[in-house]
């Protein structure tokens, strides 16, 4: 089932460099404000929850969680592609899939 969890948050996007400076080449700024729209509840009563630890993006749906990776050499330079990249893998890690669609996150759960 594909389930919309939130609007992609525009203001992430001032984050980015050069609009802001970000030494971590990863855009830790521009992750912060983007997975901040993730956390919600879905109709079903489970909980949705996205955080960033170091390089580590951790997703938690119901009881179960995954972790993705940032990884700047192998997904980068673009800290947009970096980040969903390591959405993608933390949603395939709890059996789900991250999807953006018009503006959309979805998953499918």
């Amino acid at each position: 089932m594909k389930v919309k969890i939130a609007e992609v948050n525009a203001e992430a996007e001032a984050k980015l460099p050069p609009n802001a400076r970000d030494g971590s080449m990863i855009g830790v700024n521009y992750t912060e404000e983007y997975i901040q729209s993730m956390n919600v509840e879905l109709e079903d009563g489970r909980k949705v929850a996205c955080k960033r630890k170091g390089l580590r993006i951790i997703l938690s749906i119901g009881e179960d969680k995954g972790e993705g990776l940032m990884r700047r050499i192998a997904n980068g330079p673009d800290p947009k592609n970096i980040l969903h990249c390591a959405l993608e893998e933390a949603a395939q890690a709890v059996g789900s899939t991250f999807s953006v669609e018009d503006n959309a996150i979805y998953l499918e759960v």
